[in-house]
């Protein structure tokens, strides 16, 4: 249940299953690294439209949340992304950025089928959801 991959820019993946279902748990589940994908996929969006914008948060995290549906396939049907920006940031910029990432450009998330929903906080304020 353990497969190992490379990637075109030469690094290994592992994903394995879970232990109830056959794996040895020596690598990630298929699922998560989709979750992870999306949310690399806009983080690297966000932070680099931000820096063209000539703004460099202090710090910048995500938390990533998926709902699968409860019959096979069992796809991702929502997935929500909440990101937690510091620094001396301007509300309506970080704003367009993650518009930006989230309706244009993020391949990933506009590989799949499900919706995408995000939100934001900026030193540790939250605010409104980004539509």
């Amino acid at each position: 249940m353990a497969f190992s991959g490379q990637t075109p820019s030469g690094h290994e993946l592992k994903i394995d299953a879970d232990e109830k279902f056959g794996g040895e748990n020596t690598g990630a589940r298929p699922t998560e690294l989709l979750l992870n994908a999306v949310a690399g996929c806009t983080g690297i969006d966000i932070l680099s439209i931000l820096q063209k914008m000539r703004l460099e948060p202090a710090s910048f995290s995500m938390e990533v949340i998926g709902k699968r549906a409860e019959e096979h396939p069992k796809r991702f049907t929502d997935i929500n992304i909440h990101y937690a920006l510091e620094g001396d940031l301007p509300e309506d910029k970080v704003v367009r950025a993650i518009q930006l990432s989230k309706d244009k450009y993020c391949s990933v998330s506009h590989s799949l089928n499900a919706n995408l929903t995000v939100s934001y906080s900026i030193n540790k304020v939250k605010g409104e959801q980004v539509l």
